[in-house]
């Protein structure tokens, strides 16, 4: 089976898995109710760099290593929400997201909800191979319920929602009252679950430094070679009334990132 195969209701001779947020999320045999599951391509996984198909390897132990040290961090703090962002496009904001939320969902005692909200450029779904058009610019539009939207890529205490289509009035919707309203519900209804934003760069969009106050941290990934000094002492000043807990140096070789606070 592969991402364009889910597990769904309509299917009889499949069984429907669920998913109870309150449920013992150290049970590694928890089930997922009402979520879709897609099983990975793992040779597109390997393509994209996603860690859950890479054996080990210096680029698997950054992740880690990031992940204890971020995890660190907004644990002293009491902090479950994260956006993810960069000064400019194509710094691997979005691949660090989605690498770091399974990292994290790789420890018994948490659950990942990664949700990407850059609507006007969305590619978590396109990393992991998921075929989806729905995602939370339905649910900020049209009211769809998240239910529908919710996936699981086969990864224990993990659970994806997509931008959905991509959408022009961006920072409207991450201004939204209705977007605002999510944030906190989904930081306030289960304290063991962490939530990851993947948003967009600072220089490029307005919408990340217009939903940065929502969350409680912000982690800045840029890129060698490309990520001009100027740009990052633009960025720094920008996120200067907000929690930047580090740096996530990207693509300084082909093997490993790195991270500085």
């Amino acid at each position: 089976m592969n991402y364009n195969q889910p597990v769904i209701d309509s299917e009889p001779h499949k069984k429907v898995k669920t998913f109870r947020p309150d449920d013992s999320v150290a049970d590694e045999n928890f089930l997922y109710t009402d979520t879709r599951i897609y099983s990975p391509d793992l040779e597109l996984l390997r393509k994209n760099r996603i860690v859950s198909a890479l054996t080990h390897n210096n680029w698997l132990e950054s992740f880690k290593m990031l992940r204890t040290r971020t995890l660190q961090i907004m644990d002293e703090r009491g902090w479950n929400t994260l956006a993810i962002t960069s000064p400019n496009d194509d710094s691997g904001n979005s691949l660090t997201a989605v690498n770091l939320a399974i990292s994290m969902a790789m420890e018994l005692d948490r659950t990942v909800l990664l949700v990407d909200a850059n609507f006007k450029n969305p590619s978590v779904h396109t990393l992991l191979g998921i075929n989806s058009t729905l995602g939370l610019g339905d649910y900020l539009l049209h009211n769809t319920p998240l239910s529908e939207m919710l996936i699981n890529p086969d990864i224990p205490r993990l659970v994806i929602l997509p931008a959905g289509k991509p959408m022009l009035n961006s920072t409207e919707m991450l201004r939204s009252p209705k977007m605002i309203n999510f944030v906190n519900e989904v930081k306030s209804r289960y304290p063991s679950r962490i939530i990851i934003f993947d948003i967009p760069p600072l220089l490029t969009q307005v919408d990340a430094l217009s939903f940065s106050p929502y969350v409680d941290c912000v982690l800045l990934v840029i890129e060698e070679g490309r990520t001009k000094k100027e740009d990052l002492q633009h960025a720094a000043t920008l996120l200067k009334d907000v929690k930047l807990i580090g740096t996530v140096y990207n693509k300084s070789n082909e093997k490993k990132i790195k991270y500085s606070q």
